[in-house]
């Protein structure tokens, strides 16, 4: 009993968070500010682990909600993307180089474990290499970790302050559209949940939201399923997955955390100088606003960048792609490129 007031009393703790910065007007309220407020109560040493259950529940509400966005028209218009999408992939090798020259030259890290710190999202995929094969995993996290904390805190107010964020911010929570039936949510949620379980047997990354968001797009895409998740289930998703995010930076001991935020925040700010680059040329190409693909390019993490997107109103589906294929190749790149490295430095 007493965990289970633990457990509710933090998700209080993080909804109040959200709470004040959707007062304050802060973009993206509901997460950043649930994040911030969980990260402070982590730190007084009285939080307690999330229950795998309780984030999966969360990426399955958000996978719902984001894929209520995707309709024939917005299918339509990714003839556009092709070769945003070619340079995101030149864009994700120039983040990683920069970052790593950064660690490596400046901080002193071995190449292996900058790689691994410098590559841009895909998060448990660059951890479970990093224990895999050795790494500094503790440093690997913090650079990892404090640049996703970065993006969600300060990104939604960049994104606004360079005229984005246009469409409506409170798309992902479903405030003034219809919502949907229960039979309609029920098939979203009971296949996005299938779904998910599938993509987890076969390792693919983020498997609950990307399942929901597939079948939640191709029903809403094909208009099989129309309307959107209640606001109050949705907004109660977006606390969760700040309370998630937040989480990652529990087990890091605070002597670790000193000796590497000089070196995080430095190659945080390279590599998203280069994504600025990247973005402003990636905007021109695909013919859609700067803030998108800003966002599309920001090195973040797949569940947090595409959430982030729907809130502020942009486009998740050209953001999401980008970010999808960030992650599949990530996914499939990195084990082989890291084994290569430590090969060469043996």
């Amino acid at each position: 009993m007493r965990l289970l007031f633990s457990h509710l009393a933090q998700i209080l703790i993080a909804g109040l968070g959200g709470l004040a910065f959707y007062w304050l007007g802060v973009p993206a309220a509901w997460l950043s500010g649930s994040a911030i407020a969980a990260t402070l109560w982590g730190l007084s040493g009285h939080a307690v682990h999330m229950p795998r259950a309780l984030a999966d529940m969360a990426m399955l509400v958000s996978g719902a909600a984001m894929g209520a966005a995707v309709t024939p028209a917005a299918i339509a218009a990714m003839s556009r993307y092709p070769g945003s999408l070619i340079l995101l992939v030149i864009g994700v090798v120039a983040i990683s180089l920069a970052s790593s020259l950064w660690l490596v030259r400046i901080s002193g890290w071995r190449k292996a474990d900058a790689v691994l710190a410098s590559v841009p999202g895909a998060l448990s995929t660059v951890l479970a290499v990093a224990a895999d094969r050795k790494a500094d995993v503790p440093s690997v996290a913090i650079v990892q970790n404090l640049r996703l904390f970065v993006l969600i805190a300060l990104l939604p107010s960049v994104v606004v302050v360079t005229g984005g964020g246009e469409g409506d911010p409170s798309a992902l929570i479903g405030q003034g559209m219809p919502i949907a039936s229960p039979a309609d949510m029920a098939f979203v949620l009971i296949g996005g949940l299938a779904l998910g379980f599938v993509f987890k047997v076969l390792k693919v990354a983020a498997p609950i939201l990307l399942g929901a968001t597939v079948v939640s797009s191709v029903s809403h895409g094909t208009a099989f399923v129309t309307g959107v998740i209640p606001p109050v289930i949705a907004t109660g998703g977006l606390v969760l997955i700040g309370l998630f995010i937040a989480e990652r930076f529990r087990n890091i001991q605070r002597s670790t955390l000193q000796r590497a935020l000089v070196a995080a925040l430095g190659s945080f700010s390279v590599g998203m100088g280069v994504a600025v680059v990247f973005a402003v040329v990636a905007a021109w190409i695909a013919d859609v606003s700067f803030a998108n693909s800003l966002v599309a390019f920001a090195p973040g993490g797949l569940e947090a960048m595409t959430v982030l997107a729907l809130i502020l109103g942009l486009d998740p589906l050209y953001v999401g792609i980008h970010h999808l294929v960030r992650f599949l190749g990530i996914g499939l790149v990195l084990p082989f490129l890291i084994g290569w490295l430590q090969k060469a430095r043996a």
